[in-house]
């Protein structure tokens, strides 16, 4: 299992616990379901929020890593 850290505005995050708690889960399991949900439904697109499905392939056209490097000096430079 990984840690993964995500950054949201606090009313989200509580939006997101009660909403959790409601259903029995703890947060990381509707994390986990969500992401499971999105590959187990990737056939079927349509079964996809329009956002998702709007923001999949966005960079499967990236070309070269000259971009791939820029952008991680600029997470770097942003994060550490």
């Amino acid at each position: 299992m990984q840690k993964l850290t995500l950054r949201m505005e606090a009313e989200e995050v509580q939006k997101a616990k009660e909403y959790a708690a409601i259903h029995g889960k703890s947060l990381s399991q509707l994390v986990a379901d969500y992401f499971d949900s999105l590959t187990e439904n990737a056939a079927d697109e349509e079964a996809l929020p329009p956002l998702t499905q709007s923001l999949r392939g966005i960079l499967s056209n990236a070309e070269g890593t000259e971009d791939k490097d820029n952008y991680k000096k600029y997470l770097e430079g942003k994060y550490l």
